[in-house]
């Protein structure tokens, strides 16, 4: 991992903060997936449609590892609210439906400065509402009877606030996977300040993403930090994959220490010795393949 930074610092590529949120995109897209693996052939990808919210349609992708009628992960990419798409994340959820056996689904949720706060909550909490309607499985050849949530970084808030409303809706998740993800209002944690330089995920990125997408007098609202929620009972059990050496890493273990409080089964791993966004490094660190091994693991226990 250090020499893997070393060779990042090199480059010296300039930061997303520096950019205007387009060319990040670019910057983000061109570079998303030079360390991962090369795209696993899977039997059935497809790109689909999603209900959003407020009437839009969203752009998704089906990955699925056999013809069967299979359950659903639908997976919300990072990328801070503000950059990802179906695109930077499409290694990764080959490798989730390859390992796991079970369907996922990519979401193109609207981004932020465009769309600010709440907007992407609103067309995930759309689309997996979608996916949990008989009629949805019965058009995409899907058992969607047994649904997941899951999501790395923003996606990973964004999983975790899905799961919060699917619990107070009364749609019944199978798991939510929660990948280094994002928990509280103010990113003022001592992990924050510990890895704010030099761990990829820098200070200035952390503050330019969340002021893209959220005012400050917004931040404590539990839909941007789902560790506020008044409530933890009864959510789905939670698989949580954790880098060390993250800012993110003590609001990801504290919202474990929530979750188990409240009676929430919760499966966590902290992996040791790497940063943020890990999991999307699998050309050049084991911890990534065993990561997605664990997810994968997770869902297949969580499906049956």
């Amino acid at each position: 991992m250090a020499a893997l930074l070393e060779r990042i610092a090199r480059a010296n590529r300039p930061g997303f903060e520096t950019m205007t949120p387009a060319d990040a995109r670019v910057a983000y897209t061109a570079a998303a997936e030079v360390l991962e693996p090369p795209r696993a052939p899977l039997p059935r990808v497809e790109d689909i449609a999603l209900p959003g919210a407020g009437g839009v349609t969203l752009p998704a992708r089906l990955y699925a590892p056999s013809a069967d009628v299979l359950p659903v992960l639908l997976y919300l990419h990072g990328g801070g609210f503000t950059i990802g798409n179906l695109e930077t994340h499409d290694s990764l959820c080959r490798q989730l439906a390859l390992r796991s056996g079970a369907a996922v689904i990519a979401l193109d949720y609207r981004l932020a400065p465009e769309h600010r706060f709440p907007t992407a909550v609103d067309d995930c909490w759309a689309a997996l509402r979608a996916l949990s309607d008989p009629a949805m499985g019965v058009r995409l050849g899907l058992d969607t009877t047994r649904l997941a949530i899951g999501g790395d970084s923003a996606g990973g808030t964004l999983a975790a606030v899905c799961t919060l409303m699917a619990r107070d809706a009364g749609l019944k998740l199978a798991l939510q996977v929660l990948i280094t993800p994002g928990t509280i209002a103010h990113a003022d944690t001592p992990s924050h300040a510990r890895f704010a330089h030099g761990f990829l995920l820098e200070k200035q990125q952390v503050d330019w993403f969340f002021d893209q997408y959220i005012d400050q007098a917004d931040r404590t609202d539990w839909r941007f930090a789902p560790a506020l929620a008044a409530d933890h009972e009864g959510l789905a059990p939670a698989c949580i994959v954790i880098a060390e050496c993250d800012a993110l890493v003590d609001e990801a273990v504290a919202y474990g220490d929530i979750l188990r409080a409240a009676g929430v089964a919760v499966d966590l791993e902290i992996y040791r010795g790497v940063t943020h966004d890990f999991i999307k490094m699998g050309r050049m660190l084991p911890e990534a393949a065993q990561a997605q091994q664990a997810i994968a693991d997770a869902l297949k226990k969580a499906f049956e």
